[in-house]
């Protein structure tokens, strides 16, 4: 068994290539391009590259605008190339994760406080939910991988999705089902999984999770989610297990922290979340409530009528170096939904870096 450590930082809120054939329609793309705000000899970092939606947006604003786009999937660093010989020395591939970003930017001699803009839209794309053999999807049977880099950085040997299953302590399986998705039958499934594994061995296809998490906790296959829509049952279980194995948590407050460093003064950010986990990381940082890159704990923690703090102390926690673009949470129209169903959870946050 393993004893697995969660990724502490933000355990307490709570993500051979081949050409996906169907085309990812990137989400709130108009709406992160005015938030984006981009005018000529710009530059501008795509963090999340996927098909390359956002990116070419952006190209197409300014004949001049430069976009070095990023992204861990091996699938969308491809594409990043192709579309890259359309825009002479303009798009700038990287494949990498957040973390990486700041040797694959010093490689191209990227300084510091010297981008115009930054985008993310985080979650799976369209490609790796439409490609079985990756594993993310509920729908589709395929191995239980869920690994977004697969094939990079020789991380064959980085855990899968049905590692996890087969190995994880029963007792972390919970955490991490009830953390990372928010799962109230975590103990159930987790109790589910360890059965099944001794019973059967490893559990290694999507069908077969799909099915076991359906078996232990409806007569039917699906419930509502939050906003009253149909889901899957398993939908959370997949989405925790997506999440640990590719540490989505930090990666993604690490962004945030990258965000800071990189933005010149007045650059622009715009996020795009699916989920609140990341929509909290996000949210925290906006607001000032983080303390070198962890949680800021001085508003998270109640205080009674005896408790008091030095006000200079909690105005330096509570301050922020973000201007917020949207008091609230921009969300796809109707029409989008209609059109891309997958736009249904996104949630956009725009903000201008102060300083």
């Amino acid at each position: 068994m393993w004893p697995i450590k969660l990724m502490k930082t933000y355990c307490t809120v709570a993500q051979g290539s081949r050409t996906a054939t169907a085309p990812h329609i990137p989400v709130l793309c108009q709406e992160a391009i005015n938030f984006l705000n981009p005018s000529q000899q710009q530059t501008f970092i795509d963090m999340t590259f996927g098909a390359g939606g956002h990116t070419r947006e952006l190209l197409n604003s300014h004949k001049d605008i430069k976009v070095y786009a990023l992204d861990r999937d091996p699938v969308a660093y491809d594409l990043a190339k192709r579309m890259s010989s359309e825009y002479e020395g303009r798009l700038i591939p990287m494949l990498g994760k957040f973390s990486d970003l700041p040797h694959l930017l010093d490689e191209h001699n990227v300084k510091p406080h010297s981008v115009d803009g930054m985008l993310f839209d985080f979650g799976c794309s369209s490609m790796q939910f439409d490609e079985a053999e990756r594993g993310f999807s509920i729908s589709k049977n395929g191995p239980l991988d869920m690994r977004m880099d697969r094939g990079h950085n020789n991380n064959a040997e980085q855990i899968t999705a049905a590692d996890v299953l087969a190995k994880v302590e029963e007792t972390d399986l919970v955490k991490i089902l009830r953390i990372y998705g928010e799962e109230k039958g975590a103990k159930k499934i987790a109790r589910a999984i360890v059965e099944a594994r001794t019973a059967f061995h490893k559990i290694e296809t999507t069908k077969q999770l799909a099915d076991l998490v359906a078996s232990c906790l409806s007569d039917t296959p699906y419930r509502m989610d939050k906003m009253q829509r149909p889901s899957h049952v398993a939908t959370k279980t997949f989405q925790a297990l997506r999440i640990f194995v590719n540490n989505e948590l930090n990666e993604i407050n690490y962004g945030m922290i990258l965000a800071n460093e990189y933005l010149k003064p007045e650059g622009r950010l715009v996020a795009i979340t699916f989920h609140s986990l990341e929509d909290t990381i996000v949210k925290r940082h906006l607001n000032g409530n983080v303390i070198e890159g962890l949680a800021n704990p001085v508003p998270l923690k109640y205080c009674g009528h005896d408790v008091t703090h030095d006000k200079e102390l909690v105005e330096s926690f509570v301050s922020s170096n973000w201007k917020q673009l949207n008091k609230h949470v921009l969300v796809p129209s109707y029409e989008e939904v209609t059109r891309n169903s997958r736009s249904r959870s996104a949630k956009l946050r725009a903000a201008i870096k102060l300083k």
